[in-house]
Order: structure tokens, then C-alpha cells, then sequence
């Protein structure tokens, strides 16, 4: 629908505002998640406030980013500067669902991967300052497949039954063999890393962490449950090579050799969700191509 050739443009700057409002207003919800989570404090119970002097933020000072605009990064009431965090966390978020609707189409699915996205930019920065991730956001991502396992059930059983769905809710569905695929083809890997390379750093080191850790190894399987195996292959690849190349960089800045896995495996699912079947496609194509055909 969105890439519809007679669509006019006030159509789509409307339309855009719209998502760009949601992943503004969801952005600003993902703080109080990232902040709270770590801590197992309630996401509903007590309302935003200064995290120095604990004084209730004004609706008004609330509004994301243009309240922490307006106040110049600080709280009105004790004048102490709030993170910049906030209004990262917000435009990130609101920039993440503006691409994911300009690249995909909207549908269920792409409103689910939206979701995922944000469950994504969750566990990014809570691993960062916390080297550990949420397994209630991991489970969530878990969750969001459903929807669509359900399709490809309905669609396994009967595809007049699963024809008869409005486009809205059937696009982009994938087979439940390719959710199967995807919740082992990257998870069962990393988890079997994990298992080997626990021993040998526990009798090499004196510390008992694993290569991979669990929460990484959950992160792949549930996001590759969603999304299908051919974007979580890419995904993998897309965040393991980051992780190589800004872990050397951090070794060498302050000396550390263990840090966040979790951060460059989101950026990863987010690529591969958004381009790796088409990049996978293009490679497998590109390796099978026989020059010699046709002549």
C-alpha cells in the first residue's frame, strides 16, 4: 500500500507524522523500561521523575525530546542536568520506525517488527550498562512470532483458509518452517559455544562466564523465531563482525577484553530483518551462478 504508485504525497507526510508520533511516544516509554527493568521496579506504578531529586515531571516537560529541549537538559525543579540518553532513546526509536515502513510495507507484520525493534533497542542498552539482558524483553520478542506462527499453521492446513485474510495481515508471512529453522539455525550454535567454551575459560582464566552468554543465545533464537532463518543467518553475521571490529577497538582504548554482545547482535537483527533475505538471496544466487548456462 505504501509504495503505491498513485498514492499522493500528503497522503505520506501524514502518514509518516503519524509513525514518527508513535515512535516518539513508545521511545519515551522504552527509557522507563531500560531504567527500571535492572532494577525490578514497576513500569506503571510510580510516574516519571528527576532521578536526583525525585520530583514528578510535568506532563508538559514530558513531551520526547522537545521537553528535554525546553528545559536545556535539565530538571526544572533542581536544576541538575537529565541524561541525554532520553532524547537519544526517543529519535532512535522514532527513526527505527520511520525506515522500517519506507523499506517494508505496512502490514501486521511490519507493525510486529516494529515492536521488535523496540524490544531490541531495550536489550541493546540495558546490556551495555548492565552485561546482562531481560528475559521478560526476551520473551517478548518470543511472543510477537505468533501472530504469523499461526498464519503459517492456518496456511499449512488449509490455504483457502489462509487466502480468505485481508493482504494487511497475510503479507510477508513466512512458513512455519522457516520460523522452526530460525529459532535452531543461529540459537542451537551459539548455545553449543556457550556449553564448550564455559570449561575452557573457567580452567584457563579462573572465571566462570561462557564465550557466548545465555541471554545472546536467547536473543538469536527468539528474534529468529520471528523473523525466519534467512535474516537471522544474516543477522548473526552482520553482528558478529561488528562485535569484532569494536571489540578490538575497545580493547585497545581501555584494555578490556569482555564486553556487551547483546548491542551489536540488535543492530544486526535490525539489518538482517530489514535486508537479509534479499542479501542472502543475492549471495546464494551469485554463488550458484553458472556462467556457462545458456551458451
Amino acid at each position: 500500500m505504501l509504495h503505491n504508485q498513485f498514492m499522493e504525497l500528503p497522503f505520506y507526510i501524514m502518514f509518516y507524522l503519524i509513525v514518527a508520533f508513535y515512535g516518539l511516544c513508545i521511545g519515551s516509554f522504552l527509557n522507563v523500561v531500560i531504567f527500571r527493568l535492572p532494577k525490578d521496579e514497576s513500569l506503571v506504578k510510580r510516574a516519571s521523575h528527576c532521578m536526583t531529586c525525585g520530583t514528578k515531571i510535568l506532563w508538559r516537560d514530558n513531551i520526547p525530546v522537545l521537553g528535554w529541549l525546553l528545559l536545556k537538559g535539565k530538571c526544572r525543579a533542581c536544576g541538575e542536568p537529565i541524561s541525554k540518553r532520553y532524547p537519544i532513546v526517543e529519535s532512535l526509536n522514532c527513526i527505527v520506525y520511520l525506515v522500517t515502513f519506507a523499506v517494508l510495507d505496512f502490514s501486521l507484520q511490519t507493525i510486529l517488527y516494529c515492536f521488535f525493534f523496540s524490544a531490541l533497542i531495550c536489550i541493546a542498552f540495558i546490556d551495555w550498562d548492565t552485561q546482562e539482558m531481560d528475559l521478560r524483553v526476551l520473551l517478548c520478542i518470543a511472543v510477537l512470532a505468533l501472530p504469523d506462527v499461526v498464519l503459517s499453521v492456518i496456511r499449512l492446513v488449509s490455504e483457502n483458509t489462509f487466502s480468505a485474510f485481508p493482504e494487511f495481515i497475510t503479507a510477508g508471512s513466512l512458513s512455519l518452517q522457516d520460523h522452526l529453522i530460525g529459532l535452531v539455525c543461529i540459537g542451537l550454535p551459539f548455545f553449543l559455544i556457550g556449553e564448550i567454551s564455559k570449561p575452557i575459560i573457567e580452567r584457563k582464566f579462573g572465571e566462570s562466564f561462557r564465550a557466548i552468554e545465555l541471554g545472546d543465545t536467547i536473543l538469536m533464537a527468539a528474534g529468529g523465531f520471528l523473523i525466519g532463518w534467512k535474516a537471522t543467518v544474516v543477522s548473526a553475521f552482520f553482528g558478529i563482525c561488528l562485535a569484532a571490529v569494536c571489540g578490538l577497538v575497545l580493547k585497545k582504548i581501555n584494555g578490556e577484553s569482555k564486553f556487551a554482545f547483546g548491542p551489536y547482535l540488535a543492530l544486526g537483527l535490525f539489518l538482517g530483518t530489514l535486508f537479509g533475505e534479499q542479501i542472502l538471496d543475492w549471495y546464494i544466487a551469485w554463488v550458484t551462478y553458472d556462467p556457462t548456462q545458456g551458451i
